[in-house]
């Protein structure tokens, strides 16, 4: 364990949990988000921009050297909050790590934009990659959170679309089960330091609409898996989340689908935001680099 794991894990705690309650108005926590991602910059030799495709703000970051691969990455928040700026230093890392250029779309929130937006913008932007004549053997969509649930979800709406799936799936602590049934919901409560199951339901609730939880568009857990390329699916030990992630990748392999499976044990929600600060979480993006390799080079995997 590295001694900056215990100081991260009380600053999450004191920091980060405290907005995650439901009571906490959507501006202020959306602004709080983004000042503290601001402690921990894009790395140096990334470079950053920002395009539209349409309306959709889109963020691009790119080693000086990147290579002809693309990560479309969607950011965590609960579908209510985060944007890629809040994700720069993990995107930027990322970036650094896979040599490949990193694509993050802004895609709308909730409770403005409730479901499908976020997943209608998450098409639009694997849409673009295509248009621009980027193979999708050449594309992995990565996500965290509600990222990674959308990630998961907007697989499957490529599926039905019959559009080219992307050579894999990288889904970091994925939330695919929106009706918040999973155990860990419970047995870790009073562990995570950073998820609330009050925010879980509230964020759950606000995305959804009237549309029921377990619609697989909103939780892809209950979705149909077939078809869909290979997973690397990352779980801490210390989420709530844990258990609808162990769910996740049991479906996806009854489905046919190659699954790589990663647990952290002592380790929090997406602590792979705190790279350059945390060995662990360096670590665990250099595992999605050679598993985005991988795929890309078109090696078995799971």
């Amino acid at each position: 364990m590295s001694r900056r794991r215990p100081l991260l894990r009380t600053l999450v705690r004191r920091t980060i949990q405290p907005m995650m309650s439901p009571h906490v108005p959507v501006g202020l926590r959306r602004t709080w988000m983004a000042a503290m991602a601001r402690t921990n910059p894009c790395p140096r030799g990334v470079r950053h921009s920002r395009t539209r495709i349409d309306c959709l703000p889109l963020e691009t970051l790119a080693p000086i050297e990147a290579g002809p691969e693309t990560i479309l990455y969607l950011h965590g928040g609960g579908y209510v909050f985060g944007s890629p700026a809040t994700h720069r230093a993990l995107t930027g890392h990322l970036a650094l790590a896979t040599r490949a250029t990193v694509r993050v779309p802004d895609y709308r929130l909730a409770p403005e934009h409730p479901f499908p937006a976020a997943r209608d913008d998450a098409l639009a932007a694997y849409r673009w990659l295509l248009d621009r004549g980027i193979e999708s053997a050449r594309i992995l969509i990565a996500g965290d959170s509600a990222g990674g649930g959308l990630a998961l979800s907007t697989a499957m709406a490529l599926r039905e679309a019959n559009l080219p799936q992307p050579a894999g799936l990288a889904l970091i602590s994925p939330w695919a089960d929106l009706t918040g049934s999973g155990r860990s919901m419970i047995t870790r409560a009073t562990v995570d330091p950073m998820l609330t199951t009050g925010f879980a339901a509230y964020a759950a609730r606000t995305y959804a609409g009237d549309r029921p939880l377990d619609d697989p568009g909103l939780s892809p857990q209950f979705g149909d898996f077939h078809g869909l390329p290979p997973m690397l699916v990352h779980l801490a030990d210390d989420e709530i989340l844990v258990s609808e992630g162990l769910a996740t990748v049991k479906a996806a392999r009854a489905a046919g689908v190659p699954v790589t499976l990663t647990r952290f044990p002592g380790l929090w929600h997406v602590f792979h935001l705190h790279a350059g600060l945390l060995p662990e979480a360096d670590a665990a993006l250099q595992e999605i680099a050679d598993f985005a390799r991988a795929c890309w080079q078109g090696h078995a995997i799971g």
